[in-house]
């Protein structure tokens, strides 16, 4: 037999002794069973055994046998008392209010039966308490409505007999005294600015002075606006609108807060021992919290099973699918199927299948969670919450998931779906010649990169080292233009900052697709630039047609794109540090090169650094200046083949092999290795700066 506690606990493990006697005894004997030995240990669990064996018979049994027969008869005859109750209720009330009444008159005939039962059960006293509190805290409500709903009909009443001539009167002394009121506001004002005019008053003043006079006539043409009747009831009309409809739901809410709010005090008593529910229902999200009498929370949850039983598990087994064949699909790759099915097709669609599976698979184990640790709460002693605790706990502490949950269900399809097929695809065979149907490869295309093999292989490694020659190279000069510019510009003695530093944010402020082309055009052959450029190196000089001169260009002009976001981080930085420092520095004698080594370029590093780190990424994958200046040449075939030019990036390398050779495997396993490698070295990188093991 599962062993009882002693004791009742609830949420924060306040203990409570047990009202039911029965099983006081038996936890009682449990714990002498567990300290005994010998004969006295069989003796104990012999009396054990005869308590439960006469579990029936037992006199606190009898007892709440015969109180819940009682409450039974009297939870009927209650309700038979209500539905005669309900014709006295005032039906020019609120339907809200209605139920309130019939609520008060409720909770009088429950005082009255669980009184006598406090001490028999802690469900009897709760009941009782509840009660209590609606008897206390209802009257005023109604008395609130009753008076809102009396006040709603005189103003209504009135506004019937208002006539229209009196409404015109009054119109018409309205608008004189507008006409007067505003005659004296110009008046007034013109006053005050001949006084400001011959400098008896400091323009601060006039200003503050208009400004309360035009409060005040304001004022006054809303309290003389009053004075009309119509406007009067109308605005009487409309606030008693309001606090029938909102502020007689808000004290509602706050009664059955105050109701709720006694479950936490008071535990509760259960023979069950195992949260057996949880486990047997789980496979039906809902159905538990129906058995454990959360039924809002059953509806909310049974979606989740109309979800997995309707939507998920079919569309897993390929119904519902455009062309594929669920997670079955996703193994064959439509090996077997019709000439108009497509591998990538069956592909995605069996990874969207399994995602929603995955879905399906966490509300299940989020029903299971919440059923089962109400379980063990029960058995606890601790009562399950109400939906509006629920409610309220969800609207409180559970607001961030509520907000977050659109967001990541999105990312699941927008992000996560694409990442997962990329990586997958890396693993296939899909290339020009297998567009339509490709099988599954393994580490076939791993193999041919890594080893170099082919001339997809050869290329990748010679591409990659210039990659990481552009990324070291274009960052590295990027931050040493901006931070150099952002120095000197942060020195007392320049003048003319504001129009230097408009300047040198100009590469940052111009669209840079459009600097790129400009250089595009600016370096091409038969350009004034190259022209001049020949005089000096000879008549076949060329920048787009020689590998040597346009990595260097490239270089160069994203040095000069990427300094102006490099001088606005460095100075902000600049600027925050505290002068102190300086001027410490300069007492103790350090040189400008001193104090730049030893305070400025620290602070700034780690300032910045995690930001540095950034931009490396970021060129290391810049495409965009690659394709725009001169679409990755000059193109070499016998060191590049027709797959890429000499000037191409890892990344614009893998957008010609996808969109234009059509192999796309090849280059979703480039993408797998570079975002492995990047991820890591960003890792390494964040992991390193001061700032990021400061924060």
């Amino acid at each position: 037999m599962k062993k009882f506690n002693k004791h009742l606990y609830d949420n924060i493990n306040r203990e409570y002794d047990r009202k039911n006697l029965y099983l006081y005894e038996v936890s009682v004997l449990q714990e002498k069973i567990e300290a005994a030995t010998g004969k006295e240990k069989e003796d104990l669990e012999k009396q054990l055994n005869e308590l439960v064996k006469n579990k029936k018979d037992h006199s606190y049994n009898k007892q709440l046998d015969e109180y819940k027969k009682k409450e039974k008869d009297f939870l009927k005859e209650v309700n038979k008392k209500v539905e005669e109750y309900k014709p006295k209720v005032n039906t020019e009330l609120p339907s809200k209010v209605q139920k309130l009444e019939l609520r008060l008159f409720k909770a009088k005939e429950l005082v009255n039966f669980y009184k006598n039962y406090t001490k028999l059960t802690y469900d009897a006293e709760l009941i009782y308490e509840q009660s209590k509190i609606e008897i206390a805290q209802i009257p005023p409500v109604i008395e609130f409505a009753k008076e809102a709903t009396k006040e709603l009909k005189e103003a209504q009443n009135k506004l019937t007999k208002i006539s229209s001539i009196d409404n015109e009167k009054f119109n018409s002394e309205f608008k004189e005294f507008k006409d007067n009121e505003n005659k004296k506001l110009h008046d007034r004002i013109s006053e005050i600015k001949a006084k400001c005019k011959e400098g008896l008053i400091s323009r601060q003043a006039k200003e503050n002075t208009i400004k309360e006079l035009k409060r005040r006539y304001k004022e006054a043409i809303l309290v003389k606006s009053f004075e009309c009747e119509k406007t009067y009831n109308e605005e009487i009309i409309k606030n008693k609108k309001y606090e029938l409809s909102k502020t007689v739901k808000q004290k509602i809410n706050t009664v059955n807060i105050n109701v709720a709010d006694l479950r936490r005090v008071y535990p509760v008593e259960t023979e069950k021992t195992l949260p057996w529910v949880s486990w047997v229902t789980f496979l039906i999200p809902g159905l538990a919290q129906v058995v454990n009498k959360q039924y809002v929370k059953a509806i909310i949850m049974f979606f989740a099973t109309i979800y997995i039983y309707a939507i998920a598990i079919p569309y897993a087994l390929g119904y519902g699918n455009y062309k594929g064949d669920g997670i079955a699909g996703l193994i064959t790759l439509a090996a077997d199927g019709g000439r108009l099915d497509r591998s990538i097709i069956f592909m995605i669609e069996g990874i969207l299948a399994i995602f929603l599976v995955l879905i399906g698979i966490f509300l299940i184990y989020v029903c299971f969670k919440d059923a089962n640790k109400v379980e063990k709460d029960t058995i606890k002693g601790t009562r399950f919450r109400s939906w509006i605790e629920t409610k309220q706990t969800l609207f409180e502490d559970g607001l961030p998931y509520l907000v977050l949950s659109p967001a990541a269900i999105i990312t699941i399809f927008i992000v996560c779906i694409p990442v997962v097929t990329t990586i997958l695809l890396a693993f296939t065979g899909m290339g020009p010649d297998t567009q339509a149907k490709f099988g599954w490869e393994a580490l076939k295309n791993y193999k041919m990169i890594f080893l170099g093999q082919g001339m997809v292989g050869s290329i990748f490694w010679r591409i990659l080292g210039w990659t990481i020659i552009w990324t070291i190279g274009a960052t590295t000069l990027a931050i040493a233009l901006g931070f150099i510019l952002a120095i000197v510009l942060n020195n007392d003695r320049i003048k003319g900052k504001v129009l230097f530093r408009s300047i040198y944010l100009l590469p940052w402020a111009v669209p840079a697709f459009i600097s790129i082309l400009f250089f595009s055009i600016l370096f091409a052959d038969g350009g004034t630039v190259v022209n001049s450029l020949r005089n000096v190196f000879g008549p076949n000089f060329s920048i787009k047609n020689d590998t040597f001169t346009i990595r260097l260009t490239l270089i160069c002009i994203q040095a000069w794109l990427g300094s102006a976001y490099i001088f606005l981080l460095s100075t902000g930085v600049l600027q925050s540090i505290n002068a102190e420092l300086y001027e410490a520095a300069d007492i103790d004698g350090a040189t400008s090169f001193k104090k730049l080594t030893k305070i400025t370029v620290p602070l700034v590093l780690f300032q910045t650094a995690p930001l540095l780190v950034g931009q490396y990424t970021f060129n290391f994958n810049n495409f965009s200046i690659i394709a725009l200046f001169n679409n990755g040449g000059p193109f070499d075939p016998s060191k590049y083949g027709n797959l890429a030019g000499s000037s191409d990036l890892l990344i614009s390398y893998i957008y010609k092999l996808t969109m234009n050779s059509q192999y796309q495997a090849i280059g979703a396993t480039i993408t797998v290795i570079i975002s492995i490698a990047l991820i890591i070295i960003a890792y390494i990188g964040y992991k390193n700066t001061d700032a990021f093991k400061r924060g």
